[in-house]
């Protein structure tokens, strides 16, 4: 097992490999030591391979083996988890993105495979008084629906939203962009000492890898990723907070946002991203509950009246198709296109009958044209 993993280390240190061909890697080889022994020829086949790369492989093997031992070497003397993507331990929800990490370095006590109801908290690193007290609010309330606190340990939002999970005793993740034989920025170390208590820090960058700008966008997507919705508190219209916002839209995340005072620089990513239906508007925990359908027992299955099962009796046809459709898909919702496609009717049809599907409390329509089976 160590043999392999540390094969499997020296897949991402290859000169020109990243997670997409990685993966390619070990699909068409099967182990990571059957890259390292395969020749040029098979290489050349692997899509995404091209002769630099199976060049590298031959003529660097000791080098970058040498490097992942080092790695490996460091994981065990650090107590930190490592984790690939064909493996139980990596989080269900991130493997299900495209472009997700080909490994996970963790340091903490919350089995990330585990974690259920998730919220990434991402704003602004020069946050208001103002959104370091919603966003504290917010992250306290949610504690009695059993929520997860994600976010990317930075100033500001971050760190007011991490600081609060503490303090409430709930999970929290942070996700840096530098490897973890250090905390950027410095200030947080204390803070990310005490995550590891009820949470902890994750990354996919190596030891001995600095907190480069080009990092960060990297680490946002592993941020939406994770997340079953990604609340922004405050933000300028263009930044981090921005480009998670559009990744976990575009992984179909719920994303959600506090409007904030016109004309305030702080809010005008926040107001942008509801204007544009990317964003939910919420004010409050209850609000995010509400749209995501969570209880405060987490077990616990979102009740049906009375009423709501008599409305069932008096779907037509086509809302009866709609019901059916989505009741068929994995997690009870489907972006309106794909819905049309299931339902083999035009979108304008659908649209219609959605609306009378709200009003009876069927269904929810959400940012981004994504339609939720509400029971």
């Amino acid at each position: 097992m160590e043999r392999e993993k540390i094969f499997l280390l020296a897949l991402k240190l290859i000169e020109g490999v990243g997670d997409m061909n990685a993966k390619n890697l070990l699909s068409y080889c099967g182990s990571g030591e059957a890259v390292f022994n395969a020749g040029k020829a098979k290489l050349l086949k692997i899509p995404g391979i091209g002769a630099a790369i199976a060049d590298n492989i031959m003529h660097n093997k000791s080098l970058i083996l040498e490097r992942a031992r080092e790695e490996w070497e460091f994981i065990q003397k650090n107590n930190i988890q490592l984790t690939f993507i064909t493996e139980n331990a990596y989080p269900d929800k991130l493997k299900q993105c495209i472009d997700a990490p080909f490994l996970l370095f963790y340091k903490g006590n919350v089995p990330l495979a585990s974690m259920r109801r998730n919220v990434a908290v991402v704003g602004t690193r020069n946050a208001s008084d103002y959104g370091r007290e919603v966003c504290q609010k917010i992250v306290a309330d949610l504690q009695k629906y059993q929520v997860n606190i994600i976010s990317g340990l930075a100033y500001g939002i971050d760190h007011a939203a991490h600081a609060e999970a503490v303090k409430q005793q709930m999970p929290t993740i942070g996700v840096v962009a530098h490897g973890l034989d250090t905390i950027y920025p410095a200030q947080h170390k204390s803070l990310a000492s005490k995550m590891q208590q009820n949470g902890g820090v994750l990354s996919e960058f190596y030891s001995k890898t600095q907190a480069d700008r080009e990092n960060f966008p990297k680490r946002n997507r592993i941020i939406a990723g994770l997340a079953d919705a990604v609340l922004v508190v405050e933000t300028a219209k263009k930044g981090g907070s921005i480009i998670t916002a559009h990744l976990a839209f575009s992984y179909n995340r719920d994303v959600l946002a506090v409007p904030g005072r016109v004309g305030d620089a702080r809010s005008e990513g926040c107001n942008w991203l509801i204007k544009k239906n990317v964003a939910a508007l919420v004010e409050s925990a209850e609000d995010i509950a509400a749209l995501m359908l969570w209880t405060e027992n987490i077990d616990a299955k979102p009740s049906v009246n009375v009423q709501q099962k008599q409305l069932f009796l008096e779907l037509n046809p086509v809302e009866t198709k709609i019901i059916a459709v989505l009741q068929d898909s994995a997690e009870k919702q489907l972006h309106i296109d794909v819905l049309s496609v299931h339902c083999a009717l035009p979108q304008s049809e659908i649209s219609a009958n959605l609306l009378q599907l709200e009003l009876k409390s069927a269904l929810k329509v959400l940012p981004g044209s994504m339609v939720k089976l509400l029971s």
